[in-house]
């Protein structure tokens, strides 16, 4: 699951170049069937849809993404990522993983963190992972009740803000995370009702 979560975060970091620009309207990108990864955009949210089919069977890999600036101008992505090979929810959701390219943040395992806003808050445990693009990388510990309760918060959320320890990584802005969400749901196959009903 890593390997394949590596590349859709990958593939997503450099598609939000193109696709995830403040103010997006949604829109619908129609992909010919020629092996090339559907994307859509959902205000800043880019989903990336690609299968990777071996002849003997075929899995679908299911990311969205949302690029953000920190409070101190480094460029950073908050991605999703899951896998028609994956268990699925409501068994387990998607891996949730931020890179921003600021190396003072805390790296290790374990890394207390903080998701939310003043009215919701959810705690959770992230652990640094090798650079992707350059840029450091976490990934979010991903246990189902923590995970819903991060994915819920992100629906209800303008902003999510983002504390390692207790030091600020950023406030990324939500617009799109509902449709994007369901997007992910509906290409992957599994229910989104209770995240984004």
């Amino acid at each position: 699951m890593m390997r394949i979560f590596r590349l859709a975060a990958l593939a997503l970091f450099g598609l939000l170049a193109a696709f995830a620009m403040p103010g997006a309207v949604a829109q619908e990108q129609a992909q010919p069937d020629s092996g090339v990864p559907a994307t859509s955009t959902f205000g800043r949210w880019t989903t990336l849809i690609d299968t990777l089919d071996t002849g003997q069977d075929a899995h679908k890999t299911c990311a969205a993404s949302a690029a953000f600036v920190d409070g101190i101008g480094n460029a950073g992505t908050l991605t999703l990522s899951i896998s028609t090979g994956d268990a699925l929810p409501p068994d387990a959701y998607p891996a949730i993983m931020i890179t921003v390219d600021n190396k003072d943040l805390p790296t290790g395992k374990n890394i207390a963190a903080t998701f939310g806003d003043p009215g919701v808050k959810v705690s959770a445990k992230v652990y640094s992972n090798a650079a992707v693009n350059g840029r450091p990388s976490w990934t979010v510990d991903n246990q189902a009740k923590t995970s819903l309760a991060l994915l819920r918060a992100m629906r209800k959320v303008t902003s999510l803000d983002v504390v390692f320890g207790k030091q600020t990584v950023a406030s990324i802005p939500m617009d799109g995370f509902t449709k994007a969400y369901r997007n992910l749901g509906a290409s992957c196959g599994f229910p989104t009702k209770d995240v984004a009903p």
